[in-house]
């Protein structure tokens, strides 16, 4: 297993985002950056690619295009290293997963099913039942702001375990 120095918050935060309509996560396994870039230069490199390479893009080292590619020069590093990316076939960089519904609704229980307070406790688990749980989970713990704390210090424990399980899937261990 290969030892990599890697920022478990950003990969956390990275995680996290599960939306992903502004950015994608990637990280670099030889340095162990965590590389974010924004949809809009990751939608600039594919254009690129379907614009200029042939069906067989397994046989490109490195893309060299007929003309100049029509963007700020400012984009040229970003949209380099997302044809890298790209073009990597998962060798170098692997795109870092959005961390699953069912996780973060069983880490919310898991808490919840942990407190002492049985008013407290019952109120939670009744949040977490139908649409919105996660956001009436928190808006919940805004009035408590110790449990508030204290949750954030319970999920992030969880978070770190389910990203040192994503890393040993990459044969990495993560220090950071």
């Amino acid at each position: 297993m290969k030892k990599l120095k890697i920022d478990l918050d950003e990969l956390q935060k990275a995680m996290e985002d599960t939306t992903r309509d502004a950015f994608d996560y990637f990280l670099d396994s030889e340095t162990g950056e965590i590389i974010i870039l924004s949809e809009d230069i990751l939608g600039k490199a594919r254009q690129m690619l379907l614009r200029e390479l042939d069906e067989d893009i397994a046989e490109y080292e490195e893309v060299e295009f007929d003309e100049p590619p029509d963007f700020p020069e400012w984009m040229e590093d970003e949209i380099e290293l997302a044809l890298d990316i790209f073009l990597d076939e998962g060798e170098r960089y692997a795109r870092i997963p959005e961390r699953e519904a069912a996780a973060g609704y069983r880490a919310m229980k898991g808490f919840a099913e942990g407190l002492d307070d049985p008013g407290v406790k019952e109120a939670l688990l009744a949040i977490l039942d139908g649409p919105g749980a996660f956001r009436r989970f928190k808006d919940a713990l805004d009035s408590h702001p110790k449990l508030k704390k204290l949750w954030y210090g319970y999920n992030a424990k969880i978070a770190k375990d389910e990203m040192k399980e994503w890393l040993q899937s990459l044969s990495i261990e993560g220090v950071g």
